[in-house]
């Protein structure tokens, strides 16, 4: 369980903010950002830094786009204690420019999240916040739907091409189990010889935590995880579920029971994750959860809403 290698990453506004159009308040982000450098965390996600010619600001929060002024207001005045600060770019979503030279920046880590198919622009994007002073990761999206000759060629490409510290598995489905998080670990150590290994984890099947650790005892060194799980659909691998199981004598999870229970828990009464069925018929299916959250959404007076077997029924009529 402790390995001095591991590195506990909080994407709890970032991957949340996918529920709420990363419409988070400044002071709960503030006291998230406390709490998690108050546990002694190794590194803290405040949200994207996608382009405004991609996302509408209006519809949009301040945390799709972690503007220097936003990151600033949210970091200042407290103590980080070491905990480093990053933010994500979609590689379909982010262009180069929107980074500033890290002298200039608040920021430690740029995370480029990539589907398989656009693995080029991934390393443009890493290539060009390395060369602006940034530590990277990539962290492949949708891992269970890439075909194994395509990801074995992104893999070959990322560990010739990239100067980056870590390669993420990203079960965004929630559909892998045990084995599998076996099975792509060991790819991942086998054509990343300098990199090292991540695992994003959703919860759709209840095995966000599970995956987590499955994904610890084959090698990954970087975990991601959230407050109470709090993310897209059914959530995350839930940090302070984490922290308890890693045993690291650094990690302090007072702080992270405090902001659950005055920040995080009120933020039920809007935003709804965690399982349920649509989600988990979603993660059985290995498909992406926006059916499932639409159904979701719904008004509860909304017969559908509750009818489960017609939402199954929906989603595999097209493979009968």
């Amino acid at each position: 369980m402790y390995r001095p290698q591991i590195k506990v990453v909080d994407c709890t506004i970032r991957d949340g903010g996918l529920m709420n159009n990363s419409k988070f308040s400044m002071e709960a982000v503030r006291k998230v950002y406390k709490a998690v450098c108050d546990a002694g965390v190794d590194i803290v996600e405040l949200g994207y830094r996608n382009s405004k010619k991609m996302f509408s600001v209006n519809e949009y929060g301040l945390w799709r786009f972690c503007d220097e002024e936003s990151l600033r207001k949210a970091t200042e005045g407290i103590d980080s204690k070491g905990t480093k600060l990053a933010v994500m770019q979609d590689s379909h979503k982010a262009f180069a420019e929107d980074l500033l030279p890290k002298k200039e920046s608040v920021v430690d880590i740029v995370r480029v999240a990539t589907y398989v198919k656009d693995i080029d622009k991934a390393i443009k994007l890493v290539n060009n916040a390395n060369k602006l002073g940034y530590e990277t990761t990539i962290n492949i999206m949708s891992v269970s739907k890439a075909l194994d000759r395509e990801l074995d060629e992104a893999l070959d490409q990322i560990e010739k091409e990239t100067k980056i510290m870590a390669c993420y598995i990203v079960d965004s489905y929630g559909a892998l189990y045990s084995e599998d998080m076996d099975f792509y670990v060991d790819k991942f150590k086998k054509h990343l010889k300098n990199k090292e290994i991540g695992v994003h984890c959703h919860n759709q099947q209840q095995l966000g935590f599970a995956n987590t650790i499955a994904g610890i005892i084959r090698g990954a060194n970087y975990l991601d995880a959230t407050l109470y799980g709090l993310g897209r659909a059914a959530g995350n691998c839930p940090l302070e579920l984490l922290i308890g199981f890693l045993k690291n004598p650094k990690f302090d999870i007072r702080p992270l029971l405090d902001v659950i229970s005055d920040t995080i828990l009120p933020m039920e009464k809007d935003i709804r994750w965690g399982y349920s069925i649509p989600y988990m018929v979603g993660g059985i299916l290995n498909r992406h959860p926006e059916a499932a959250m639409t159904l979701m959404n719904m008004d509860d007076k909304n017969p559908d809403k509750l009818n489960f077997r017609k939402f199954y029924d929906n989603l595999t009529e097209n493979e009968v």
